[in-house]
């Protein structure tokens, strides 16, 4: 009997699969609707963010470094990502 009911689920598994696939979605649908918080606030784009954040730098009138030094530039790759007990110019009460 098993290998006959094996043959034919064999034989037609994308008939069965995809109706049995659908009412999973379905159902899983209608209980995340159910589930889920409704309301979503508004969040603003990051090219909001970043021109607001643009202008208020502006505004305030910090001085930034010239591109053209490029102190942010490591030296050499050797201090990319150096651990805070290799740099220089931590304290040394932190070594103790």
């Amino acid at each position: 009997m098993f290998p006959a009911i094996w043959a034919v689920l064999r034989a037609y598994a994308p008939v069965i699969t995809l109706p049995a696939a659908a009412l999973v979605g379905i159902i899983g649908y209608a209980l995340e609707n159910i589930i889920s918080d409704k309301y979503t606030p508004y969040k603003e784009s990051i090219e909001e963010q970043r021109g607001e954040r643009l202008l208020q730098e502006v505004d305030s009138g910090k001085l930034v470094d010239k591109l053209e030094e490029k102190k942010f530039v490591p030296k050499s790759i050797f201090e990319r990502n150096l651990s805070p007990q290799l740099r220089k110019d931590v304290d040394d009460k932190h070594h103790k």
